[in-house]
């Protein structure tokens, strides 16, 4: 599985690690120190490796190999299955559209596997790499929970910034802010909010979990990094609400400035009426029309149709209508 190997460590259990090749994880016992496996499901030998070769349950392996998950936290005796989710970095695509992280946890291994790019675990290899990063199962967990906080942390303040700027347009009159912001902003805040409240429920979970891999420090750790997604759900149902808010505004000051278009030219349509009915009437070509021998007709004609357009005028206002 040397291709599907992204990287392997031996951690030290203070915070260091040393780089793997792919013979030593092959080679791996459960009696040797505690290793990180971080595979590419996608290649063939490594979900071979991980079917036949592994040891783990198989519907574990399953989980691991899975195109599309959600968060979840599963025992299967002294192991656990853990699926969390972090945010895509990746080229060309939606941060908000949440990659998965699979991870295997036992006593002495730790196994990730990714499909997607995932910054989270190589910034904790470059921390092991360092000197500076977990020192245990459970320590490990958490770290990568707590990195992952962090990057979904600033997409939720960036779509909160989105929301206020896109407030601020609106306040200021601008209604071209309404076409289609507010919508994908809330597109963006329902996407967060379908992997977050599970991912929330399982750090819980996680912590309420009865086994030796996670000490009452690290317990109360991932209780604190649950309470943050809480947060940031809050957060994000508060920027749905505001967008909603501001969507309906925009749309009653448009509906508004279209009424009141629609109004002035009901009023012009209501002036003329009166007088294209006399220009019509007194147009026709057809015997016996008075004032056709006249001089006077035009003027007479012209003054009578001044005198009905201020008299509906002067209606109008009797009204209040104008």
């Amino acid at each position: 599985m040397h291709e599907g190997l992204i990287f392997a460590c031996a951690l030290d259990g203070t915070g260091g690690a040393r780089p793997l090749t792919a013979t030593d994880v092959q080679t791996w016992t459960p009696d040797h120190d505690l290793v990180w496996m971080h595979l590419d499901y996608r290649n063939p030998e490594a979900a071979h490796w991980l079917r036949h070769n592994s040891g783990i349950n198989p519907l574990a392996v399953a989980a691991l190999l899975d195109e599309d998950s959600r968060p979840r936290m599963v025992q299967f005796g002294s192991g656990v299955l853990l699926i969390l989710r972090g945010v895509n970095f990746n080229e060309g695509s939606r941060p908000e559209d949440l990659v998965s992280v699979r991870i295997w946890l036992e006593a002495n291994r730790i196994i990730t596997t990714r499909r997607r790019q995932v910054r989270s675990p190589r910034e904790l290899h470059q921390l092991l790499l360092e000197g500076n990063g977990p020192t245990g199962v459970g320590d490990f967990v958490l770290k990568l929970a707590a990195r992952l906080d962090a990057h979904i942390e600033l997409v939720v303040e960036q779509i909160v910034a989105q929301i206020e700027a896109a407030e601020a347009r609106h306040i200021s009159g601008e209604n071209a802010a309404y076409r289609g912001e507010f919508s994908h902003l809330r597109r963006q805040t329902a996407r967060l909010r379908r992997y977050l409240s599970p991912q929330r429920d399982t750090l819980e979970r996680l912590s309420r979990l009865a086994i030796e891999l996670f000490d009452d420090h690290q317990r109360n750790g991932l209780r604190e990094e649950a309470d943050e997604i809480t947060r940031h759900l809050e957060d994000l149902d508060l920027a749905r609400e505001r967008a909603m808010v501001a969507q309906e505004e925009t749309l009653n000051r448009m509906a508004q400035e279209q009424n009141n278009r629609m109004y002035v030219l009901s009023i012009v349509a209501a002036l003329f009426l009166p007088l294209s009915f006399l220009t019509g009437l007194m147009g026709m070509n057809v015997a016996g029309l008075p004032g056709t021998e006249s001089p006077w007709a035009f003027a007479i004609v012209c003054v009578l149709m001044l005198l009905t357009a201020v008299l509906i005028g002067v209606f109008f206002r009797w009204k209040k209508w104008l």
